[in-house]
């Protein structure tokens, strides 16, 4: 709902031509560990009420852009394996018509169909993530949010093809490393990030996968940032992005002309402490339209129709 004193940005949502639309996706099942991700795309909508359309730092006002919001894909009880399907039948035309996608879950097992939406093929595809944890669990025991990157690897997108940043210490495994080493992907550590600037990173990888890729789907896992700022992010720890550092990538991907997807996951308002998550997120989406809005040309064109918006 929008207010003339105080335009915010869920006031932007309606109905008709948009460049931007979002979709929610509360998987729920097979996360580890377990929770309520099934209630964040509702709390994600609610918060952008709280989030204003100008930024006082830079002077970009917002209240001129369009958003559709096309409801929630039917998954809160589904696993990362059935609902895969789902995910991308209803994301898959959201990424052909607007000319950038978000899909909001909800747990990382997300991630495997969102870029499948975005490339059926997975051969002109990067995928950029922002997070933690490599997600190279092996797969023998089924499906969940611990190894998307391992399953879009056995799905045949090329390992070159990846890149991911803010990868932490005593959270993953030898074994999970050297098997990112051997399938070529870009890695960069919460050190290189301190080291380089995190925008230094960015700069670099989306350079890296532009060369490589057609399109772009970035993974926004909200275990990147650090727990102290992120509560309701359920594997995030000490030592992680900060809350600025994530605002500002946000802007600097949103901004980028191959990015046409993006998702944010590993969000459980069942943990959130005082809204800290959740306004995260919602800030998140403004720093996503504001990047977006300073792109210099259109990128893609409608092909076929999405579901209707909610």
């Amino acid at each position: 709902m929008q207010s003339k004193d105080w335009p915010n940005i869920a006031g932007l949502i309606g109905r008709g031509d948009a460049d931007i639309g979002f979709i929610g996706a509360p998987m729920t099942l097979k996360a580890v560990p377990s929770g309520t991700y099934e209630r964040a795309p509702k709390k994600f909508r609610h918060t952008l009420r709280k989030i204003s359309t100008y930024d006082l730092e830079t002077g970009d006002e917002l209240a001129d852009m369009r958003i559709l919001d096309y409801g929630d894909i039917d998954i809160k009880n589904q696993s990362p394996k059935d609902g895969f399907a789902p995910i991308v039948k209803s994301f898959g035309p959201l990424t052909r018509t607007h000319k950038l996608s978000a899909l909001i879950g909800g747990h990382s097992g997300i991630t495997r169909p969102g870029v499948h939406a975005l490339d059926p093929s997975l051969k002109q595809v990067g995928l950029l993530t922002l997070n933690n944890y490599l997600g190279l669990h092996p797969t023998k025991d089924g499906l969940s949010n611990r190894n998307s990157v391992r399953a879009l690897l056995e799905d045949g997108l090329p390992g070159a093809h990846i890149a991911q940043i803010g990868l932490a210490p005593f959270v993953n495994t030898a074994k999970t490393h050297a098997a990112a080493l051997k399938a070529g992907m870009e890695i960069y550590t919460q050190a290189d990030c301190r080291q380089h600037g995190l925008g230094a990173i960015l700069t670099t990888a989306l350079h890296t996968l532009s060369k490589r890729v057609d399109m772009i789907y970035v993974d926004f896992n909200m275990d990147a940032i650090d727990k102290s700022r992120s509560p309701g992010a359920p594997g995030a720890r000490s030592g992680g992005l900060s809350s600025l550092d994530f605002f500002k990538a946000t802007r600097l991907i949103g901004a980028h002309s191959k990015v046409q997807a993006v998702g944010l996951c590993e969000f459980d308002p069942g943990l959130d402490t005082g809204d800290m998550t959740a306004l995260i997120a919602g800030r998140w989406f403004g720093e996503l339209l504001a990047g977006f809005k300073a792109r210099p040309c259109p990128l893609v064109s409608a092909s076929d129709t999405p579901p209707e918006p909610s």
